[in-house]
């Protein structure tokens, strides 16, 4: 079973809920503040407005100091998941500026001619597509060596899906969304590849713009096909869709060649779950049961109602329990809080199963997720 091999050697519950996060966590300030540091010119102006000191007096900032100060974040973040008790951890994305710019800078076929505006005073530097896509580097393998070298614990690596990098830029060269998209997802198989290689044996891909689109199922359905040829069997791929309208894609992602379905329904105060209840939800569930848009930290007796509320549609050995969505918006202060009231929650609610204190549908008592 591929969730198995994340539980703890001294897991003290028979029952075991997956904890982790979705992706993004807060950066600390002073990542923020070497970033600036780095984007100072020649002229000793920076893209980012300050008023800290005089740009002229700050000390050189080179690109080897620039990567060690995100190593240091990505490190300093992987630790905290750790202090939190997360099983599978995360280093936060502290590399990464945006889930597509991140990649498109990393792709051949991919330019960039200046930001778009998306809502509000709110701008995106929305990528093009002027030639065919090529992967000519690798994305994510020095990330997650950096990340797993800390960790002591198992290290979940998330990469934005085919199908948003496809929709969410503009497209100059392919036919349509399904070329570009499955073009794209054989360059997320070979990115995959190599993380297995590295010893990576959890990926989440992440598909966002599926909740913008949810018609195009059939489209992230064939990409999947595509990511997950010939990966290994104890290799668990997850996919992350934000919050939408799910059942304009639910029952066709049990098709998914996936091994869990991470959905952001806490914010929506579970008003979809019933959704998933028929037919049978065959896939593991990542059940988000604090909300990463508020910052509100949840109690750990209300954590624990909406763990329970997983089980009105898998058993609990099919159950991973995370945030709704990546956390870097909030303060760290408050993700850290979220988390560690999670594993909290749903180690009592381990213990609780194991006492019989919790009563689990008859239905969903035994388990058949591979």
């Amino acid at each position: 079973m591929t969730r198995e091999q994340f539980r703890p050697e001294d897991h003290p519950n028979d029952h075991f809920l997956l904890t982790t996060v979705v992706g993004s966590y807060p950066k600390p300030k002073w990542h923020d503040r070497a970033r600036e540091l780095h984007e100072v010119d020649d002229t000793g102006e920076t893209s980012t407005v300050t008023t800290v000191r005089n740009p002229q007096d700050w000390p050189d900032f080179d690109e080897d100091a620039w990567e060690e100060a995100k190593d240091d974040a990505a490190r300093i973040i992987t630790k905290e998941h750790e202090r939190a008790g997360l099983d599978a951890v995360v280093d936060g994305e502290m590399r990464r500026n945006e889930m597509v710019e991140y990649f498109a800078h990393r792709i051949d076929g991919y330019e960039f001619n200046g930001p778009v505006k998306v809502w509000g005073h709110n701008y995106f530097d929305k990528p093009s597509v002027v030639d065919e896509v090529a992967r000519t580097e690798q994305w994510l393998v020095e990330e997650y060596e950096c990340t797993s070298s800390v960790a002591s614990r198992p290290v979940k690596v998330p990469i934005t899906g085919p199908y948003t990098l496809a929709r969410w830029s503009f497209n100059e060269v392919y036919e349509d969304t399904r070329e570009l998209a499955v073009e794209l997802a054989d360059l997320v198989n070979e990115e995959i590849e190599q993380l297995v290689e590295a010893g990576a044996r959890y990926v989440q891909i992440d598909e966002p713009a599926l909740a913008q689109k949810p018609d195009d199922h059939a489209i992230v359905g064939e990409a999947l096909e595509h990511i997950a040829a010939d990966v290994p069997d104890d290799v668990r791929i997850g996919l992350h869709v934000c919050y939408g309208d799910y059942s304009r894609i639910y029952p066709e992602v049990l098709e998914f060649p996936i091994d869990e379905l991470d959905l952001e329904l806490c914010n929506g105060d579970y008003e979809q779950l019933d959704v998933f209840e028929d037919p049978e939800f065959t896939k593991d569930l990542a059940l988000g049961v604090v909300d990463a848009h508020v910052a509100e930290v949840e109690s750990v007796e209300e954590i624990e109602e909406n763990i329970k509320r997983g089980f009105e549609v898998v058993p609990p050995e099919q159950l991973t329990v995370s945030p709704d969505c990546g956390l870097k918006l909030l303060p760290r202060t408050v993700a850290y809080r979220k988390m560690e009231n999670l594993v909290t929650a749903a180690r009592e609610v381990e213990a609780k199963l194991d006492a019989g204190e919790i009563e689990v549908p008859a239905a969903k008592e035994t388990v058949s997720a591979d």
